[in-house]
This record gives C-alpha cells, structure tokens and sequence, in this order.
C-alpha cells in the first residue's frame, strides 16, 4: 500500500517552546490550534473526517449499551449468565429534550427559587452592567430581538459564573408616532374625531404596557435573566422627570435653542424626523429636469466675458426636485470649476440618444426657442451633457467659478432678480451640470450658503406638504404629486427645460409610515452639536468598540451630522417645557421653570402637561403672569427619551453605575441610541454612557434576503420555541435551540436563519444532549470520594484532562471577547466529536466490564466527572435550560468553596484552573498526538480488514506496528505493556492485541494481508497490520485472549473478567457455577 499522509489533528494545546518550558497558550494561535474555528458564520461540521470503524464502534450512546450488554453475555439472551457483572449506563435524564414542556419547568424551578438573585447576591466580584437598549413597545418579536437579547444573556450568564454581581434592567421606548399610529389604526373615523390629547395619551399608554406584557412574556421565555419585576419605561414618571433634567441640563449649558431650520419633514406623519428616523430604501426614482434661468446681468469685473452672449445667456441646473424651485433664492457654484459658455446647436441624430425613451425632451430643445441659445455649464460636463441632451455643445468660452460670483439671474417664476452665489465642495462633476438650484429653505447645504449671503429663507410648504398661499399659482397642491407636475408644467410653458428624466437614487423615508419625506424649514427645538461635537469625538476614541470597524462609522456620523432635531409636533411624548408669551411669542424656559415641571412630572406624570392649566405649571414667582404665557405644544424627539435611559436607569437604580459597562445592539443604532446617548451624555456629563459597545447585524433569511411576509421568509422566535401550526414543518424547538443558533453565528455581520439552518441546530443539540446523557449514565455509582488523585490517574486520563483544561481556557478566552460562534464550533468539535469518537469510544470498555470499583473504571469516572461539571457550566450561558437540566440530574453532590450544595448550575460558578492538568510534559503531549494520529490510521486498516471479510469487530484484530524513529517504537513499547489496564495500546485500539515489531524481515509479515504505510505527524514513517486476534473470544467483555479457558470455574473468561467476576459474582451465579 501507498505511503499516505495523515490529515489528523488532536484537539490540545499546541505548546511552544520558550526557554525550555512549556508556555501557555495564546489567542493568536487559537486557529491554528481549531482549524474549525475558520469557518463562516456557523459550522456543521460533524467529525466527517473520522474514520468509519470508529463510527460503527460508536453509533450511539444507547445502542453502545446494548452492546455492552450482548459483550457481557455472550448471546443476545435477556439473561445472560454474567449480565449482572456488567455496569450499565444508567440515568433518568432524557436523550429527548422535550423542550415545550421541560423549559418551562426548569424556568419555574429559577422563579421559585429566585436563583438569579441568589447568585447575584452571593457573587462578590464586583458589579457588571449591560445597559438595556429599549425596543419599541409596538408589536411582537422578531428574530432581531431574540439574536439581541440572548447576546445580552449570554454575556451576564457568564458574568454570573465569573462572580461578578450583574445587574440587567430590561427596559422598553413607549412613546413617539409608532405606538401613536398604532392606535388610531384600530379606531374608526367617528372616535378620531372624538379623540382629544388625553385621550390619545391614555389609549397610547394603556396600548404601550400591554405590548410590554406580551414581549416581556415572550423574552422570559427566550430563558433571558433580568429584573422582570422592575423594568424601565419611558412613560414612568420618575423616568420622565429623569428625562426633563437631562433636557434643563442641556438648556443651561447653553445647548438648547429654537431656530427655523429646514428639517427632515414627513408630511404623512405631520411631524419632524431625526435623521434615525430615516430609512432609505433602495429603487426610488425622482422626476429630475435638466433647467434653465436666464441670465440677467453680470458684475463688472465679470461683464467683458459675458457681454457678447446677452440677452440669450443661461444658468442651466438640474434638480430632483422640481418643488422646490418656487423657493429658490440662488444658483450657486464651485469657486474651484471651470465652467463653459457653449453654444447649443442641433444633431441629426438626437432622437437616439434619448435612449429608450425614458428622458423627454424639453419645449426648448423641442423646435420652439427660435433664438441663438448660450447656457453655461461646468467644462467637464460638456461631452456628458451632449450625449445625454443630443445636441452639440460647442464651447464659446471659459471662465473660473469664481467669475460667476454675483451675476444675476431672473426666478423662472416671480421673474425677480436672484444672485449666482459660491457654493461648498458640494457642488461636483459627478452629476447635474455643475451650477446648483439653491432653495435655503429646503437643504441643508443650501441654507449654510443662504446664511453666508443673506438669501431669503422661503418655505412655501404646510405641515401636510401641500404648496401655501406663497407659491402663488401652486397653493393647495401636494408637493411630491400634483404640485411637482404643475411646477415642471409650468417651466416647460415658459420654455426654460431643456429635458426631464426619470432619476433612480436613495431618498429618505420615513421609517414608519414608509412614505417619502421632504426637507422644510420650520421652527424647531435644536440641540447644538457643534456645541460639543469635539468632546464627542473624544469620548468615541475613549471607548472599546466591537467590531473594532464600529468606531469609524459611529465618528464619521458623529462628525458630520448636524444639530439634532430634538422637537416633535406629536401628543404622545414628552413635552418640550416651554411657554410662550401670547403677544410676542418669546419663550419663557430657564433652570427655575424647569425644575418646577420636573417635579411636576415626577409625582404626576407627563400627563399634567395637557391637563393642568398654565398657572400651575409655572413656578410660584411666575404665577401672576400666567394669563401672559400659553403652554408650548411639541413633544421631544423619541431619541431623547431613549438617549437619556443613563439618567434615569443608570444614576438612579441601586445597584447599577455610570457609565455602564457595556452596550449592545444593532448596527444601525450608530445614528440611533449609541449616538443619541453619546450626544445627552457628553452634553451634561462630559463622558461617555458606555465603556464598550458592542454591534449586531440584522437577521436575514438563508438566502441573504430580507424577511417579509410578502415573501413567506419570516422566522416567528415564538414558532421556533413552541412550534407551528404543523408540527412536520414548524417543530418545536425550545428556546436552548435558538439560543445554540445565536452563538453559531458571526454576529459582526449579517446572519442568516431558516428551516435548514434550525434542523442543523438541533442536530447539534440533540448529540450535546447525548454526549452529557453518557456522562451522567456512567457516573451513576459515583461519588467525588471515589475520585482518583491526579497523579495516579493514567496517562490517557491526564491526557484527556490536558485537553478539558485547554478547551475550558479557550472557551473562556471567547466569552470574554464576545466571540461566541468559536466556542459553538470548539464545543461542537470537542464535546460532540472528539469526545465521542475517542475518549468515550474507549471507556466504555472500562466503564462497562472493567469491575465496579476498579481502579479502571474509577479513574476514568473521575475524568468523566471532571468532564461533565466543566461541559455544563461552559455551556450554562449558551444552553442554561440544558445546563440546568443536567444539573438536577447530578447522580452526586457538588459542592462549592464555602462547603455549601450547588443545587443550582450557576451556583458552581466558572470551573476552576487545574494548573496541574495544563503542566502535562510536552514530550507525553507530542507522544499523546502521535498516539491518536496513529489510531485513525490503524482503523482505517481496520476497516480494510473488515471489508476483506478477515475481522467483524476490531476486536477479532491483531494490530502489528513498525517504525524507523527509535524513540517512537521504545515509546509505543513501553505502552504495550504499561503497568495499567487503561494506557495498553490495545485498549487505545479497541482491538485484542498489538505488537511492536523489532524489523519487517520475518515469514510473518508476508503473511498479512492488510497492511499500509503512513506517515505520523509528517515525519515518522510507521508500517501497521492486521491479523486475525489470538486466542479464544472472551463471553464477557469480547476480547480474545490466550487466557480464555484456563479458569476452571470460568472457563469461557479471560483473566481480566475472571479478576471482576470473582469480587462482584453473587451468591446465587456462584451456586450456579
């Protein structure tokens, strides 16, 4: 047979030489340690590698009993003459996990016994805080809220374990339009008209905390841990009154102002929108023109270069949105362009370039402008601008931007003088023509120009978006509808579009009424960023961001955004504390007046703003003046509300502190909550809320796609734990299954779920649940009294410790890293692969015949027990409910340092370090890689074997080995004849025997037929056989023995069973015998 290479690797600490010792192990060689760990996501990978002899060997923990039973026997009888020597697994934990029924109780069992606050107060290792990103109380969960809540559990759990005192506040946002929307969605037209601001106010809350009940219910039975009892929401008075000191904070730092400002406005909410409260949906079109304004005159310094081209000169600018033209107050430009005057003129072929007929040309380039037309447009848009109109342009002459500064132009439509004014870098090549329509009225961009040059600040727009009386001709007409068609109409009448087109781009929506919104100048409550902006950036690069990309992305929003819209023209809020003098309109708002309201709102609720009069709400000095003021009618922006959860959770909840240790939510709350929290924070407190934040992706399906009911893609966390209307396509789960699928995945990312991905899940869980149920099966006679010191454990059992100890270090390392898809897949490689496929595999041959109270069987019971107690408090944060459940069923005792009884898993605290099971040798951790590199490759001569129809069961084989490196062969020899039962090689094999042979040169060898050469570990070359075992079979445990018949009493027994029997026969089989 060919030499081949072996593609095994053990599952152990990779050592590093440094100075002679044995170092420890690091983060940076985790992958090389887990191959595994490189996977994407989540990993299915099931021990496809192993070999298959091993896979008949072990196919299940049940069926293994069995067949010990038969080994025990002889026969597959019931009643085998020595079926009552043999140790059995035995346990009442099922291999079912019956999730619907048993998390629920294991739940009760926590509830009852009030565990959460039991180790919270029995943990003195400091306090650790997850700050709760409240979701809106406005419908039922989604896969998004399962992926965050569980992150957020996973991560106290295991805080739990490493003592730290966690406290988890769960909160809830219940105000703003959603809820507000919600309710006038259930009532008919005749109840709105009924509804007054208390009303409203009333039906929003009662609306708010009976979708706080329903998601509490459904979180609780996510198994998430938290103050149930005492959540935070935004609509309590002492978290309102919180809010408003928050707000009078800011006010007297001087950054809070009312200004006319243009604002994202949403004319189907009637409300302004913070810029999270947009969405950009992709495949928008906007009806863009290509337009243009005559020019009227030019200054002095710039007159000799136009002078030739009057009066058939024109700006030429492109929109997309036509609307705003009535508004218009400027045509601005690049001071850093060049720009062209060009000529016009006609192409044969102009028709084609129009394409498929999506662009229209315009009544000027339609045969009616009869005259010489001269526009001016930037250079580098010249051949673009040809290609796209179908005209030729040819250029008359250049000139600066700068050169166009101060020209006049006449308004397409009141026909007045505007100036050509320097714009921003703004103003590019990429699109348009160069030359930028400027409404400062409704832009941002165009309103800093407007500021600079004093330009009028028109907004000819109501709340519900419909032109006013300003626009003259357009009063009464919807902006993005009739009023847009009217507007290009009427251009187009007056000769002045040269082509419109249908525009494909990201515009803003409103997040919740998902219609388009527009930009509008109003009166608005601000909070100046610029104020602080810096102090700002300064905290972000002070705090740890996870993904570490997270930082960029929060500093660049932080960095350009503009001052927050913080005002809302909305009943359900909380109110902006401010009065109005009747007459002059000035507010009256200062630290005095505040405070007052505050303590109002404490004891009463943001209700008494709507309720009780002017003269009440007003401090004691003020009171004569009441009949002067009336009380404003915004609310503030939801943001506020949630951005303030600092104030009114962290500041004033026992047992909580600021900032908080941690946040964690979806990627889009960089604009959102992380961004509104940051802003509130550094505005009063001069710090951040957060020492670390931590970001999510979104949850898609298994295709990549978004989830929507359209589709049939959706993922219900309810369905998944409690299973569907039909069970074969909706099975239910439980929660641990949804819980095992959130740390599979990469959450840096978008993750993807569905049925495929569940299944997989839940495969994984049930062979979990198996490997746990074997441990607890073997350990049923066991006590911690019968543990065997360490240092008389066998070498295979120090081995199989090395490896727990290194796989509970690196788990460790993971949580704290919050990286938990690498402990899915090392817990899913060890515990359910390698543990099975190898350690397990050959215990139970100790287990099950090596004698009751052998040394054997009680050395192997002790690392399975150290195995069983490290598994389940490593998967306690991930899989609490299985934890739990294995925990109840400990056939012994554990108890903790204080000498007290863990009844309950995370009682048990992390497992300990056992510096002694990391300080294996390395030259027995080397032997020990070696030693399992070479059993895959002796089974899979084995397995040739077996094919050959030579062996059945790798029992009937004889294993020979032969090998060049001296030192292998002296080692593998001294293992053949180790002074325990546990390290023979033939154990390690599950075959009879194993010989180590001196050279290949006798009759023997040509006699075996199965046989191959393999390289170990690369560079020891080893030859393996396979022969048909000596001896006769043993009844009992199946090994042939040359032993077998020389015990008169037992004469179908090999020595090993003759020993057993003898101590454990009864005194009935022994009058038998």
């Amino acid at each position: 047979m060919a030499m081949q290479t072996s593609p095994y690797r053990i599952l152990s600490q990779r050592t590093h030489i440094n100075g002679g010792k044995r170092t420890g192990f690091r983060k940076s060689s985790l992958n090389k340690v887990f191959p595994i760990l490189n996977a994407m996501h989540y990993s299915t990978f099931l021990g496809e590698d192993c070999a298959t002899i091993s896979k008949r060997r072990y196919s299940g923990l049940i069926i293994a009993a069995r067949k010990a039973s038969e080994a025990a026997s002889g026969t597959k009888q019931e009643n085998g003459k020595y079926k009552d020597t043999v140790d059995l697994p035995k346990t009442k934990f099922d291999l079912r996990a019956n999730a619907v029924v048993r998390e629920p109780q294991i739940q009760k069992l926590w509830d009852d016994n009030q565990v959460f606050k039991r180790v919270v107060d029995r943990n003195n290792g400091g306090s650790f805080i997850i700050h709760d990103g409240p979701p809106y109380a406005n419908g039922i969960l989604h896969c998004g809220h399962a992926l965050n809540k569980i992150l957020k559990d996973i991560i106290n759990r295991y805080k739990l374990l490493q003592n730290y005192k966690v406290h988890y506040v769960p909160g809830w946002d219940c105000h703003g339009l959603p809820i507000e929307l919600k309710v006038l969605q259930s009532m008919d037209q005749d109840a709105r008209r009924e509804l007054t601001p208390l009303k409203l106010r009333a039906k929003a809350a009662k609306f708010a905390k009976d979708t706080v009940k329903t998601q509490m219910k459904s979180f609780k039975r996510f198994g998430i841990w938290g103050d149930w009892n005492n959540p935070y929401l935004t609509l309590n008075p002492e978290y309102e009154a919180a809010q408003i000191e928050v707000f009078g904070q800011m006010v007297i730092q001087g950054y809070i102002y009312r200004g006319r400002k243009p604002v994202h406005w949403s004319p189907s909410s009637r409300t302004a929108l913070a810029e999270a409260e947009l969405e950009y949906p992709e495949g928008h079109i906007s009806r863009s023109i290509y337009a243009i304004f005559k020019l009227a005159s030019a200054p002095p310094t710039s007159y000799n270069l136009l002078e030739e081209f009057f009066p058939h000169l024109c700006l030429a600018i492109w929109t997309t949105t036509p609307w705003t033209v009535p508004a218009n107050a400027a045509v601005a430009v690049n001071a850093k362009l060049h720009y062209a005057v060009v000529e016009v003129l006609p192409m044969s072929d102009a028709s084609e370039s129009l394409g498929s007929g999506k662009r229209k040309l315009g009544n000027v380039l339609n045969g009616q402008w009869t005259r010489n037309l001269f526009l001016i447009v930037a250079s580098d848009l010249v051949p673009a601008l040809e290609s796209k109109w179908g005209v030729k342009l040819a250029v008359k002459k250049t000139l600066s931007g700068s050169d166009l500064e101060n020209c006049r132009y006449l308004h397409p439509i009141d026909k007045q003088e505007c100036p050509v004014v320097i714009g921003g870098d703004y103003i590019t090549t990429e699109s348009g023509t160069g030359l930028v329509h400027t409404a400062p009225g409704h832009g941002q961009e165009d309103y800093v120009t407007g500021l600079k040059y004093g330009l009028p600040i028109l907004s000819p727009v109501d709340d519900e978006g419909r032109f006013t009386e300003e626009a003259r001709q357009f009063s009464g007409l919807d902006v993005l509808s009739d009023g847009t068609d009217a507007v290009v109409k009427y251009l187009d009448e007056q000769l002045l579009i040269i082509m419109e087109e249908p525009y494909k781009h990201k515009y803003p929506y409103d997040w919740r009424t998902k219609k388009p919104t527009i930009f509008r100048t109003t009166e608005q409550w601000f909070a100046s960023v610029e104020g602080f902006r810096q102090a700002a950036m300064d905290a972000i690069g002070q705090v740890k961001w996870i993904p570490a990309q997270a930082q960029n992305r929060i500093s660049a929003m932080t960095s350009s955004r503009s001052d927050w819209c913080i005002s809302r023209q909305r009943n359900w809020g909380v109110p902006i504390p401010v009065f109005y003098h009747v007459d002059s309109k000035e507010y009256l708002m200062n630290e005095e007046t505040i405070n007052h309201i505050k303590s109002v709102i404490s004891q009463k609720g943001s209700d008494a703003w709507w309720y009780m009069s002017v003269e009440d709400l007003l401090p004691e000095k003020y009171r004569d003046k009441a009949s002067d003021y009336q009380k404003g009618i915004d609310t503030m922006d939801v943001w506020f509300d949630s951005g303030s959860s600092w104030a009114a959770v962290l500041e004033k909840r026992d047992g909580l502190n600021f900032p908080a240790d941690l946040y964690l939510e979806g990627t889009d709350q960089h604009r959102g909550w992380f961004q509104s929290s940051l802003l509130t924070s550094i505005g009063t407190r001069g710090k951040a809320p957060y020492s670390c934040v931590v970001t999510h992706g979104f949850v898609l399906d298994e295709k990549g796609l978004k989830m929507s009911k359209s589709l049939g893609n959706v993922v219900d966390p309810s369905i998944v734990i409690e299973g569907g209307k039909n069970p074969k396509e909706s099975p239910a789960y439980g929660a641990d299954v949804l819980r095992l699928w959130v740390s599979s995945v990469d959450y840096s990312g978008d993750v993807l779920i569905g049925p495929q991905i569940l299944r997989q899940m839940s495969d994984i869980y049930r062979k979990l649940r198996g490997t746990l149920r074997y441990l607890l099966a073997n350990l049923h006679d066991w006590k911690p009294d019968n543990a065997v010191p360490y240092s008389d454990l066998p070498k295979i059992d120090q081995h199989a410790l090395f490896q727990l100890e290194n796989v509970v270090t690196n788990i460790r390392e993971c949580y704290e890293i919050y990286q938990f898809y690498k402990i899915f897949q090392i817990i899913q490689r060890f515990a359910i692969v390698d543990l099975s496929n190898f350690y397990f595999d050959i215990a139970k041959d100790r287990l099950y015949v090596g004698g009751t109270a052998s040394f054997s069987r009680r050395s192997c019971q002790t690392v399975l027990a150290a195995h069983l107690l490290s598994i389940v408090r490593i998967i306690a944060p991930i899989l609490p409910h299985l934890a739990e459940d294995v925990w109840q069923h400990l056939p012994f005792e554990y108890a903790i340092e204080d000498g007290s009884v863990a009844k309950f898993v995370f009682e048990a605290g992390w497992p300990d370090k056992d510096e002694r099971w990391r300080a294996m040798p390395v030259e027995d951790v080397d032997l020990w890689e070696k030693v399992l590199e070479l059993r895959t490759e002796v089974n899979k001569v084995l397995e040739t074997a077996r094919g050959g129809k030579l062996i059945g069961s790798s029992l009937d084989a004889k294993v020979y080995l032969y090998t060049t490196d001296a030192d292998l062969a002296s080692r593998l020899h001294g293992i053949c004849v180790a002074s325990n039962d546990a390290d023979a090689l033939h154990r390690i094999f599950i075959t009879s025997q194993v010989e180590i042979l001196a050279s290949l040169e006798n009759e023997l060898i040509k006699s075996i037929t199965y046989k191959g050469e393999y390289l170990i570990q690369g560079r020891s070359r080893v030859w393996i056989g396979v022969s048909r075992a000596e001896g006769s079979k043993c009844e009992r445990c199946w090994n042939y023995s040359t032993e077998v018949g020389s015990f008169t009493e037992h004469p179908t027994l090999c020595c090993r069973c003759y020993n057993v029997v003898n101590i454990q026969l009864s005194p009935e089989m022994a009058a038998v015998s």
